[in-house]
């Protein structure tokens, strides 16, 4: 499957400290499911799960917490990031969707699979 052959490096960053890093991740579906998630109706109702072909399922969350949204990583147990307002978490989910949009087309891979937000 195409979107689980595109990998690349993924750190995540909570202000100026990194909480994880995954040398080699599906950053393809990672950027689908993001962006089928925002194109939802409820998609600020529910907490989010990376649901990955190539990895393990809940590879990454978001879930909504008492003072906004965190990003979790199952290889890093109890590491969330600070929570933040949904529409910061929907600028940082479109900024990385356009970003990973733009490294599939400079390989010379039409990014037409990968929904725009």
């Amino acid at each position: 499957m195409l979107l689980a052959d595109i990998e690349a490096e993924l750190t995540c960053w909570d202000g100026d400290d990194a909480l994880w890093t995954e040398e080699r991740f599906p950053v393809a579906e990672l950027a689908h499911s993001l962006a089928l998630r925002l194109r939802s109706p409820d998609a600020g109702a529910r907490d989010f799960a990376l649901d990955s072909v190539s990895a393990d399922p809940g590879l990454v969350r978001i879930a909504r917490s008492e003072g906004g949204w965190s990003v979790g990583f199952l290889f890093a147990p109890g590491v969330w990031s600070a929570p933040v307002a949904w529409e910061d978490l929907v600028a940082a989910s479109r900024q990385f969707v356009h970003a990973v949009r733009e490294g599939v087309a400079s390989i010379g891979i039409d990014p037409a699979f990968l929904p725009e937000v």
